[in-house]
């Protein structure tokens, strides 16, 4: 299995905790951050889709390199564009109706054009192995946010267990 089908597994078993929050962590609840996951990989693999890969051209992003290097977001640094963030309610079924698209979505990468790309707000053109990796450690930093909202309810590993 692909690391990024691995975390949306991940993601799923937080899906009956969507209502829980702890605002020391975060303003959003823990079903905010799944849908804004699940609204960023399929937003990126559409735009992805889209792409011609004959416009790319690489240009040298320090902030790319040192997130795609590290592996880690720095929390509460950016906002979420307007396009990724979640709108109105949602809950246990929309969200595993939404996971479950994903899924299927994240199946298309490996029909793409290596150099097929999306235009990252802070990182510029990312070519389909590093988007995928971004969405991988994106993923990962809402997990990381999730994970420590449920601390607060010993919930963390319920689901898991």
């Amino acid at each position: 299995m692909n690391p990024l089908a691995t975390l949306l597994n991940e993601l799923e078993t937080k899906i009956p905790q969507f209502d829980k929050t702890n605002q020391e962590i975060s303003k959003s609840d823990v079903g905010w951050h799944i849908e804004h996951t699940l609204l960023t990989i399929i937003g990126i693999i559409n735009l992805l889709s889209a792409s011609n890969p004959k416009d790319y051209k690489w240009k040298f992003n320090f902030i790319r390199i040192v997130v795609l290097t590290t592996k880690k977001i720095p929390r509460g640094r950016a906002k979420a564009p307007e396009v990724v963030q979640p709108k109105g309610n949602y809950g246990v079924e929309s969200l595993t109706a939404h996971l479950l698209v994903t899924k299927q979505k994240i199946e298309t990468l490996h029909s793409m054009d290596k150099a097929n790309f999306f235009i990252h707000p802070y990182f510029g053109k990312l070519k389909l192995k590093e988007t995928i990796n971004f969405l991988e450690i994106h993923t990962n930093h809402h997990l990381t946010i999730i994970n420590d909202i449920l601390k607060k309810y010993n919930l963390n590993n319920l689901a898991t267990n």
